[in-house]
């Protein structure tokens, strides 16, 4: 389950890559597609946030900053004798 970690409403533009930073601001940037290179980061908000070890930060549908705890491990294969 994901918490709000920031009310932005980021209104998403097609070809773009919406990312939180290590800085904790949300930023957009234009997608690579094939041999073209994708431009540089703008801000897009200014939020702020702390980052924590352990949680994966992105952006929803609704434009809002959020977090996630991240799932380690999985299934362990079995041995074979």
């Amino acid at each position: 389950m994901s918490k709000v970690e920031c009310k932005c409403s980021i209104k998403r533009k097609k070809g773009y890559l919406y990312f939180i930073g290590k800085n904790g601001h949300a930023y957009e940037t234009k997608m690579a597609r094939g041999k073209k290179k994708g431009g540089g980061r703008k801000v897009v908000c200014k939020c702020g946030i702390k980052k924590k070890k352990g949680y994966l930060y992105f952006i929803d549908r609704k434009g809002n900053a959020c977090s996630a705890k991240m799932v380690r491990g999985g299934r362990r294969k079995k041995r074979r004798r």
